[in-house]
């Protein structure tokens, strides 16, 4: 199963989507269609072309947005660092995401903005002190997020959180893909391209630390719920690691795809503001 969030008539909806289709259910968003169940919207119209939805952040606004650094050896490697023996987390808020077809807005105050591809699982069921084995059950699917960093902020200090949160400038999306799709996302290739140049290529499979690894390290630190977000981490290839430095720029496009589940298309755009 695959379902999407679209924006409508002033708010959202989830979507199942089939092909080409996307059909109209009756719930605020993916996650909550996943959770709590819904039927097919009984409002005209109930299906629409999925290409033509305005596409939101699959979950909107997830309870937690949790994101890994340092999980493939790739980008270990090139940052300099050694392979880590336990994971290590970060946070985002809600206000940093953007859907999936949506602009990335450059910060003014920002001068070092890098790109990050990277594997999503959403959470679909409480989760609280699981194993590996029954991480697979409280999965609700997989998705795209790109991890977009200033990482002139990232390190003015010890902890990574204010160049990683500004506002509108990580897509989620565009669809959470059900484990079944997907072989629980074991072996997926994953890229990354700004302006058709490929930055970034790696497989799911060189990940450190998998998916149910990290879902069940997080359940015991604290109760995972439905619409959380776990960001699985960056391949190599990033700009900050580039030789010069490579960082996005106004009119960029980025694109970002992951086998089976598809692509985040979004174009940078300075802050207006």
């Amino acid at each position: 199963m695959r379902l999407a969030t679209v924006r409508w008539a002033g708010g959202t909806r989830a979507a199942r989507v089939d092909g080409d289709t996307a059909t109209l259910l009756d719930a605020p968003d993916a996650a909550t269609a996943y959770a709590h169940g819904a039927d097919r919207s009984g409002d005209a119209p109930s299906t629409i072309p999925f290409d033509d939805a305005d596409l939101a952040p699959v979950v909107p606004r997830p309870p937690k947005i949790i994101c890994l650094g340092l999980n493939y050896e790739s980008h270990i490697r090139e940052m300099g660092r050694e392979l880590p023996e336990h994971p290590t987390f970060f946070a985002k808020f809600a206000v940093a995401l953007t859907g999936p077809r949506d602009d990335i807005v450059l910060p003014a105050i920002a001068s070092q903005p890098d790109y990050e591809a990277e594997l999503a699982v959403v959470i679909g069921r409480t989760a609280r002190n699981i194993s590996a084995d029954d991480a697979g059950a409280v999965i609700a699917g997989y998705t795209i997020m790109n991890d977009v960093s200033m990482r002139d902020y990232q390190f003015r200090g010890l902890q990574w959180l204010q160049g990683k949160t500004f506002e509108a400038t990580t897509p989620l999306g565009p669809v959470i893909v059900t484990g079944d799709e997907v072989d629980e996302a074991r072996d997926l290739a994953i890229t990354c391209t700004v302006d058709g140049d490929r930055r970034q290529a790696a497989r799911t499979s060189d990940l450190v630390f998998p998916p149910s690894e990290l879902v069940a390290y997080l359940s015991r630190i604290m109760t995972l719920e439905p619409g959380d977000v776990i960001s699985t981490g960056t391949p190599g290839g990033v700009g900050a690691a580039s030789d010069p430095p490579r960082f996005l720029e106004p009119g960029q496009v980025v694109r970002t795809r992951i086998e089976g589940i598809g692509e985040l298309v979004n174009t940078c755009v300075a802050d207006r503001a």
